[in-house]
């Protein structure tokens, strides 16, 4: 059995950030030689980056989140400081490279434009399936939530069930947990993330929340997770959502064929 509460935050704006949204419009100045032959283990955040992370710990504070049991960072230097800005009262955290970022492979502080021009087949890939196209020599999606499933969910529920727990981590992990913990197929992770829909959008130091206690009536406790929520205290127009609860879709012989006709068949006897 899960937690009772499972808070997830991402890290506050980092140089790698800032870096690459740079990059993506065509200004390249933040890799230069000494930006590139750091690990991107390393990145620092930014001062705006510190600022989210402390209005972070506020909205925590000010929802009651403020103590918990469990208390879970990635071991990326962006996210142990953002852990430490949320100041949370007796924190005692664990340290764990399980979280870690997605693995990015040869495309790792590369430049946006150097991306596209060395790694186009991967691009092609990208745009026919972003859950399945792994970076190259890095990490898919269903990597990492095999990651999750087998190092992170197993260790919360051996250890942690009907507990509270936080975790400070990273973009590309929040989205494989929300995948596995809301039941997401890969089509509408194909689908939500292209088409850059907002209440699936994970800025820097959104916090989702999960609990397995109903928002609306405290009695009604499931034994998994039911109700999802996701804010961004430093913007909250940025993305976000309110608490909804959390629907296992299945579905019948005709649904099932119906998914299939959406695929046009090239090949046949």
């Amino acid at each position: 059995m899960l937690p009772l509460n499972l808070v997830i935050v991402r890290h506050g704006e980092s140089e790698g950030n800032i870096a690459n949204r740079r990059s993506r419009k065509g200004d390249n100045s933040d890799f230069t030689p000494e930006f590139l032959n750091r690990h991107s283990t390393k990145l620092r955040l930014t001062d705006k980056g510190k600022v989210q992370a402390k209005m972070a710990g506020d909205w925590l504070k000010s929802q009651g989140l403020d103590r918990f049991d469990g208390y879970y960072v990635s071991e990326y230097t962006r996210a142990v400081e953002t852990a430490a800005l949320l100041d949370l009262p007796d924190a005692d955290w664990n340290m764990d490279f399980q979280l870690r970022e997605r693995d990015h492979g040869q495309v790792d502080m590369l430049a946006n434009s150097t991306r596209k021009e060395q790694f186009q087949r991967y691009m092609r890939l990208r745009q026919q399936h972003l859950l399945y196209a792994p970076w190259p020599d890095g990490e898919s999606i269903p990597e990492i939530c095999d990651r999750l499933r087998t190092n992170i969910l197993s260790t919360l529920h051996r250890e942690m069930a009907d507990k509270q727990v936080i975790i400070v981590s990273h973009g590309g992990l929040m989205q494989a947990f929300r995948i596995i913990l809301e039941h997401m197929t890969a089509d509408t992770y194909h689908t939500v993330e292209s088409e850059n829909q907002k209440w699936f959008k994970i800025g820097n130091c959104q916090v989702i929340h999960y609990t397995r206690v109903n928002p609306n009536d405290p009695m009604e406790v499931l034994p998994h997770l039911g109700w999802v929520r996701s804010v961004n205290p430093y913007d909250p127009t940025f993305a976000g959502h309110d608490w909804q609860p959390i629907v296992r879709k299945k579905y019948t012989n005709a649904e099932l064929l119906a998914l299939a006709e959406r695929s046009k068949r090239l090949v046949n006897e």
